[in-house]
């Protein structure tokens, strides 16, 4: 089976997820012929990816998020005027991927959570099988525990999960639990992990990791730590106007990403505390972890994943990074990674399983282009 991969370039999470499905899909006898990651002028394709990536890297420009002025919270009004705007432009890129599909000539495209890969889907038609993944896709099962009092940005957040999955064959939805998926066109399997985390021995060493991917929550961090500075912080982040290893004051270190650092800290830090995405949740959960977690502000989908993790055991949850509770939650807590160990050991069986079963002629695509935004903000309005 040749794969092609389109990859959502918005944190480092699909990335994340694409190198571990690259791996498992050569070792089944497999082959990725190229990744496409969508970039905009914010966030470059990184290094580490480039390193460990032994395929073909094409990049095309895509939606992105644009952030308030402390570059903390999403300005969603920004987000969906500057995107609509860049319309014709995503219209060129969608080109360019349909240049790349015929020159690749792949039996499946498996797509990581781009809106340009949805809309790819759903106006080209792509004669091969359609794969979606995301741990997003798991809103569609019931058992997924939505945030309260949003229902603006829910509408948004279930809207970007129909744009990414359009005309798609199947959505594999990436599960912090082991969960029996309620709809037919949904496979429920565990998170993909990089290699490298299943060879770490986790050891409980005397300070804090933190990453923050906006810079504004990296100084909340040190407000906090300015009244606490007896406790040890090691805190990544992507701040490059700050030289590596920056100590404003002693106990605190800001570094810059690297992935094998990075996980030489999480192997031995007391917790980890960061933004509640998924796969770095996941990585601390299978080494053992407690977490805490502070969602993004305006990014529905993380206020989510915060309870859908804390629903697994992973840690706590918080709106702001003062980590008093986190401490207190560390003296009286153990994390326990049995079950999320013995749910990651199914991983390979269900992802192979799940993208080398044959779609059947008759199949109809999930998703009507058409009909997808008017269908959504106009009817379920209390789901």
């Amino acid at each position: 089976m040749r794969a092609l991969f389109i990859i959502q370039g918005e944190g480092r999470g699909h990335m994340t997820q694409a190198l571990a499905l690259s791996q498992i899909l050569t070792e089944a006898g497999h082959e990725v012929t190229s990744m496409i990651i969508g970039t905009n002028k914010r966030r470059e394709v990184p290094e580490y990816f480039k390193q460990k990536s032994d395929t073909k890297i094409h990049t095309v420009v895509s939606p992105n998020f644009f952030y308030d002025k402390g570059k903390k919270s999403i300005n969603l009004w920004k987000t969906g005027l500057v995107n609509s705007l860049n319309i014709p432009q995503f219209l060129g890129q969608l080109r360019k991927i349909n240049q790349i599909v015929k020159s690749e000539r792949p039996d499946v495209i498996i797509n990581f959570y781009d809106i340009l890969a949805g809309m790819y889907f759903g106006i080209y038609k792509p004669k091969v099988k359609r794969i979606c993944i995301a741990h997003q896709y798991l809103a569609e099962d019931r058992s997924f525990p939505f945030a309260e009092g949003s229902p603006l940005q829910k509408r948004c957040f279930l809207l970007t999960n129909k744009l990414t999955s359009l005309n798609t064959h199947k959505k594999i939805a990436l599960s912090f639990r082991n969960i029996k998926p309620d709809s037919k066109t949904l496979t429920i399997a565990p998170p993909l992990l990089r290699e490298e985390i299943f060879n770490l021995t986790p050891s409980k060493g005397d300070f804090i990791l933190a990453y923050v991917v906006n810079p504004g929550y990296a100084y909340d961090l040190m407000e906090w730590h300015k009244q606490n500075k007896k406790i040890r912080l090691h805190c990544f982040w992507d701040n490059l106007d700050q030289k590596d290893e920056w100590s404003p004051w002693k106990n605190i270190t800001f570094h810059h990403i690297n992935d094998q650092k990075f996980l030489s800290f999480m192997k031995d830090c007391l917790g980890y505390v960061s933004t509640a995405g998924f796969e770095s949740i996941c990585e601390a959960m299978y080494l053992g972890k407690p977490v805490m977690m502070v969602p993004v502000e305006n990014q529905y989908e993380q206020a989510c994943n915060a309870l859908d993790a804390v629903k697994a055991s992973a840690g706590i949850a918080s709106r702001q990074f003062v980590l008093d509770p986190f401490l207190k939650h560390l003296s009286t807590h153990t994390t326990e990674s049995t079950d999320f160990k013995h749910w990651m050991g199914l991983n390979k069986t269900i992802i192979l399983e799940a993208l080398e079963e044959p779609i059947a002629p008759s199949r109809r695509p999930i998703l009507n282009f058409t009909l997808t935004i008017p269908k959504l903000f106009f009817t379920h309005a209390d789901n």
